[in-house]
């Protein structure tokens, strides 16, 4: 197939990650590639793009300072203590690199915090946005030497997607060491393709994506699948391709055909409090409901009532995430709820009338819900096209 690029292409705000095992190496920071990445950053810089990377690699870069490799498998406290090391390392070579491209650096360290907590999100949106006003390439990274290991990401994929939406992208590029999602594993079959276009993630994508991907990532294409759903529902379009292909920053911004995997974004975007509550936000629990239930939250867009609910599972406080589950376990929705797990199974099954007073009637209410999409669905409906010698039209 030959490739082919947009006529016009506009100015676009683009987020591009690039993973540890693309810029780090058994000796610490691989300086030669991200000079690689930077000098294409740098030209889409000359473009008039603006653009934001997301960058991992700090514990990879921190650990060879300290006489360790990833295979001596070091505690979580001793991995933060790492990344701390490593971070200082990292961003000089950014500094450097950027600085001879006549750019500035601005590192920024995030948490899910800085998701999960209203005026964290906010500040952090203000200050990239104005880190851009002023000609700044952020650099980005999830601080891990302070990351409370029961509240973080563990992977920079997600929060590239994140960081996508706080800066209203147009394009988010996942930069790994495979041409893209391909339809298996090219190590265990020769026939191997890429699939090139994305409609709608499911389950049958999932399972082709696999693990981790390399001893020192920590996403692997599966993350990279979860992360480009994320973008799709904030209305992105997302890249995943090769760090090695030959100006691959540049082709995936004009939409280049062959350039990597293209998942569409949805026509219908996530606010950014949905966005938060989908997929930032981790489930304390689950709450079964019975089918008519079920039916009402998915057709008529209403809150979820306590006659609704079958069953709690895990323990968890009001104003936490949950997930809602059908009457054949399969969760459909995640929303916050606004009674806590005990009050909860006390109240199931019973009428709004049948409430002691100054019991929410709402258990989750509408504005805090969320229908997620499905990945049960009939298998291939998840992918439109695949490579130059197998074109399919699988369609959602």
């Amino acid at each position: 197939m030959g490739e082919t690029r947009s006529r016009e292409q506009p100015v676009a705000t683009v987020v591009a990650k690039i993973g540890s095992s693309s810029v780090t190496g058994a000796h610490g920071v691989d300086v030669d590639a991200i000079a690689r990445f930077c000098a294409q950053v740098a030209g889409l810089r000359d473009q008039g793009h603006r653009v934001v990377t997301v960058t991992s690699g700090a514990i990879a870069a921190g650990l060879p300072a300290l006489g360790m490799t990833a295979a001596d498998g070091a505690d979580v406290v001793t991995l933060q203590a790492a990344s701390a090391v490593g971070q200082s390392r990292l961003m000089r070579v950014y500094d450097d690199v950027l600085g001879g491209h006549g750019l500035v650096g601005g590192q920024v360290l995030l948490t899910p915090l800085d998701f999960m907590v209203r005026h964290q999100y906010l500040h952090a949106r203000r200050t990239l946005a104005r880190l851009l006003d002023l000609g700044v390439v952020p650099v980005v990274n999830e601080n891990d030497a302070v990351a409370d290991d029961e509240i973080r990401f563990g992977d920079n994929d997600r929060i590239a997607a994140l960081v996508a939406h706080l800066v209203a992208a147009d394009v988010l590029v996942l930069l790994t060491d495979t041409p893209g999602l391909l339809t298996a594993d090219p190590r265990l079959d020769a026939g191997a393709s890429l699939i090139e276009e994305i409609l709608e993630v499911d389950a049958e994508l999932e399972a082709v994506a696999g693990g981790t991907g390399s001893a020192t990532g920590s996403g692997g294409m599966a993350s990279k699948l979860a992360a480009a759903r994320i973008a799709a529902w904030s209305g992105v379009r997302a890249v995943i391709a090769s760090a090695t292909r030959p100006n691959v920053l540049a082709d995936a911004v004009a939409g280049v055909t062959g350039v990597g995997t293209v998942v569409r974004p949805r026509a219908k975007r996530l606010g950014a409090r949905k966005l938060w509550i989908a997929f930032a936000v981790g489930a304390a629990g689950t709450v079964v409901v019975d089918e008519g239930a079920r039916r009402a939250l998915l057709e008529r867009n209403v809150s979820l009532l306590a006659a609704g609910v079958g069953e709690v599972r895990g323990t968890f406080r009001a104003d936490d995430a949950v997930e809602l589950a059908g009457p054949d376990g399969r969760v459909f929705a995640k929303g916050l709820v606004r009674v806590g797990s005990a009050a909860l199974a006390a109240m199931a099954g019973k009428r709004t009338s049948e409430l002691a007073e100054g019991v929410p009637h709402e258990v989750v209410h509408r504005d805090d819900l969320v229908v997620l999409p499905s990945t049960n669905g009939p298998q291939g409906r998840g992918y439109l096209a695949a490579t130059s010698s197998e074109k399919r039209s699988r369609r959602t």
